[in-house]
């Protein structure tokens, strides 16, 4: 490499270098991205049809104008007040691909992590929206056949590391370069203080209902914060790969929550991909590519996790449908209020995050 630079010096060395200066001066300024909505897919178009996870922010924010981002096919979409969003396609490429093209700065950025989700039916209903505290990563674990777990235990999933559910490995050896029982945390927290704050601010947000939903929530007697209408709340989200249903794996869900925020976090969201974007997050932050103390994620709920009572698991998995529309709907209302005020104090918040 040190021969390759010399070369390269000796040819240029009889160069006027008087462009240098002048590059700098008309260097292509980057596009400051104040706030920057992530969704996980779409359907058809990104507006003017049947809406996905990305259809409702497109034109109810006006994000009319698209800008590419370098070396991946899919598209940012901005207004002119700095609110962006994108769907990621591509997944983590997608993510990888924005913060390491020098046309963006996202310094400053607040990042609204948003989408469907399967909820728990024991804290909140189809069609709820609930601001993350944490993300807890459902996917590796240990797993043995329900049918052929040991006497006593819930069921077959587990710490690796650990001897029996609900419980943290007792050392580290199990993933050979961690040393501190402590790295193995499977929940990533948040800023719980912007968390919170976005609730307050979003708390009195009047959300959409559904006549098909409603009725079917009166299928959930025995479950009071199912049977309610649409509600705005902060819980936990969990995301896993394996997409799960029923009321073994929900307790599941509950209990590996608590298990990985120490009793201090509430499962309500599930779904397939919060996992693997917020260790990207935390990444790209511990690079200086972003500040991931600006990341919020906030879910809505589509479907329950498990069936009503008296339906079969069969019967209900994967039925999320009719509480798809409804949950989009929602999710974008939420967070109305939290990217008006961060716009409309940007000089302030640009450099003290709110909380």
């Amino acid at each position: 490499m040190k021969r390759f630079f010399f070369r390269i010096s000796s040819a240029l060395a009889g160069v006027a270098l008087t462009a240098a200066p002048s590059l700098a001066h008309t260097a292509a300024p980057k596009d400051e991205i104040k706030v920057l909505i992530v969704a996980n897919w779409e359907v058809g178009n990104d507006s003017g049809d049947e809406p996905g996870e990305y259809q409702d922010w497109v034109e109810r924010l006006h994000l009319n104008e698209k800008v590419h981002v370098r070396g991946i096919p899919d598209v940012l979409r901005r207004n002119s007040d700095g609110v962006y969003a994108i769907v990621l396609k591509q997944g983590s490429l997608d993510l990888n691909a924005l913060a390491l093209d020098p046309h963006f700065d996202l310094h400053h950025t607040y990042w609204i992590f948003s989408g469907i989700s399967g909820v728990d039916p024991n804290v909140a209903s189809v069609g709820s929206v609930a601001w993350a505290r944490w993300v807890v990563d459902g996917d590796a674990l240990r797993e043995i056949d329900d049918r052929t777990i040991p006497k006593g235990w819930q069921y077959g999933l587990y710490a690796i590391g650990a001897d029996r559910p609900d419980t943290l490995p007792a050392n580290a050896n199990h993933y050979g370069s961690v040393t501190d029982v402590a790295e193995l945390t499977k929940a990533y927290p948040l800023n719980q203080s912007l968390a919170r704050w976005a609730f307050n601010l979003s708390s009195k947000v009047k959300l959409s209902d559904d006549t098909v939903i409603a009725e079917r929530r009166a299928q959930w007697k025995g479950f009071p914060n199912a049977q309610k209408a649409p509600f705005i709340l902060m819980g936990e989200t969990l995301g896993a790969e394996r997409y799960w249903h029923g009321p073994s794996r929900n307790k599941w869900a509950e209990n590996w929550v608590k298990l990985w925020t120490k009793n201090q976090g509430q499962f309500v969201m599930t779904n397939e991909e919060s996992q693997h974007y917020q260790l990207d997050i935390r990444t790209l932050s511990s690079l200086g590519y972003l500040d991931a103390n600006r990341v919020m994620v906030l879910r809505s709920g589509s479907n329950f996790d498990m069936p009503p009572p008296g339906v079969s698991i069969t019967d209900s998995i994967g039925d999320e449908a009719p509480g798809q529309k409804l949950a989009f709907d929602n999710n974008e209302r939420a967070a109305e209020p939290v990217i008006s005020e961060l716009l409309k104090h940007w000089d302030e918040y640009k450099t003290h995050i709110p909380g």
